[in-house]
């Protein structure tokens, strides 16, 4: 499969690695479809790119939201080729706090609907357009990609829901490439590592200090944009199929 000349749908595709990601697919030669909730960025972004970038205010969790991002593209551009989640939240809160009291069960399950469910539903209707495609000369009819993190292997105090949301992300991996080989279309996870997005951009200069010095080589933040050369890899690389790759300068969180 080729970037040029074929459309994506990328979520959250209006800041962080989302953002970038979509960038560099446009730049390219791709069209995208910047699935994000907010708005006032999307557009903005849309303004920028052109003609090539349509936006869709979309709640990943939402069936209707992500129909209707699909759609959009689909009778813009006339086919799906891809899918790029990138959204999804941090969730932090210990297990017990500091008196003893236990977690809300509330702020958990927000983390898991949005980052693991969000991505399945994300997941099942992308597959359910690019289905219907043609197979290309690699015989691909299309390729999704999801967005873990190295907190599904190496997660920290107080990641519980993040991290657990994650690991089911890559949980995922397997049995749906297994699933939809039947369709040729490919599924890679991509884990990150910790990037210089605006969540990170948010932090206390120590701690983003302390965090750099913890990645073995190089010793910074990964550039969005190496994130999103993955991404461009994994779409024309069609051998890629059913497996996570860790992005993250080597580094293993204490």
């Amino acid at each position: 499969m080729q970037v040029q000349n074929n459309t994506f749908l990328v979520t959250g595709g209006a800041s962080g690695l989302g953002e970038a990601t979509t960038r560099y697919l446009v730049v390219q030669g791709a069209n995208v479809i910047i699935a994000d909730l907010n708005q006032e960025a999307g557009e903005k972004l849309v303004a920028e790119l052109g003609d090539n970038v349509i936006f869709a205010k979309c709640d990943v969790t939402s069936e209707a939201d992500v129909k209707n991002a699909i759609e959009a593209g689909v009778s813009k551009f006339g086919k799906l080729s891809g899918s790029i989640n990138c959204a999804g939240i941090v969730v932090v809160q210990k297990l017990l706090d500091k008196e003893g009291n236990p977690a809300d069960l509330t702020t958990f399950a927000r983390g898991i609907q949005i980052n693991l469910i969000g991505t399945f539903n994300v997941a099942r209707l992308a597959a359910a357009a690019m289905a219907k495609n043609t197979a290309d000369s690699n015989e691909d009819k299309g390729v999704i990609i999801n967005t873990a993190s190295i907190a599904a292997f190496d997660g920290q105090v107080g990641q519980g829901s993040y991290s657990s949301s994650k690991a089911g992300v890559v949980g995922l991996t397997l049995p749906l490439a297994r699933e939809l080989q039947r369709h040729q279309i490919r599924i890679m996870t991509i884990a990150p590592g910790v990037f210089g997005t605006p969540m990170m951009a948010s932090l206390p200069e120590a701690a983003r200090t302390s965090l750099e010095q913890a990645v073995p080589f190089p010793k910074r933040l990964g550039n969005p944009e190496e994130f999103a050369k993955l991404v461009a890899h994994i779409i024309e690389n069609s051998y890629l199929n059913g497996d996570v790759i860790r992005l993250d300068g080597a580094i293993r969180m204490g």
